[in-house]
């Protein structure tokens, strides 16, 4: 990748929804140069779909709780009954596997506390789990935040 291909990603992640003309301008190439280079990026796995941003807010999802989860358990086949469980429940949007104290960590997303409530007791019901200790967001500061390119 050089500074061109940098220049495209910077400008995609402001605003995906550029038609290619903009784009081509705002990079400084012609639209054919931009669309070979917005192709390979594409074909390298380097730009790995365009989504649209919401407000959570907006869409009624007022609470953020970071949960962080503890396990005694790292065989395969738990593993895959964990994951599954956790993909299967949509306001889980981030889940990541950790190094350190805490073994995963999971984003959840939800209307209110009663709703986590009900997210936490759907999740527990699927999967054993050690230790599950959870932080409320109190603001988001800085969220979904563009890849430093």
């Amino acid at each position: 990748m050089d500074h061109i291909d940098r220049a495209i990603l910077r400008a995609l992640q402001a605003d995906s929804s550029l038609s290619q003309r903009d784009l081509a301008e705002r990079v400084g190439l012609s639209q054919n140069a931009c669309w070979r280079r917005l192709n390979a990026l594409r074909t390298s796995n380097v730009i790995q779909g365009e989504t649209v941003r919401l407000s959570k807010e907006a869409v009624g999802l007022g609470v953020t709780v970071f949960v962080m989860v503890r396990t005694r358990y790292h065989s395969k086949d738990w593993l895959k009954q964990f994951r599954e469980a956790v993909l299967s429940i949509p306001h889980i949007v981030d889940f990541h596997r950790l190094a350190g104290d805490y073994d995963y960590m999971l984003k959840i997303v939800a209307r209110d506390m009663n709703a986590f409530d009900g997210i936490y007791q759907t999740l527990i019901s699927k999967v054993e789990l050690d230790t599950v200790t959870s932080y409320l967001s109190m603001e988001a500061i800085a969220d979904n935040r563009d890849m430093p390119v």
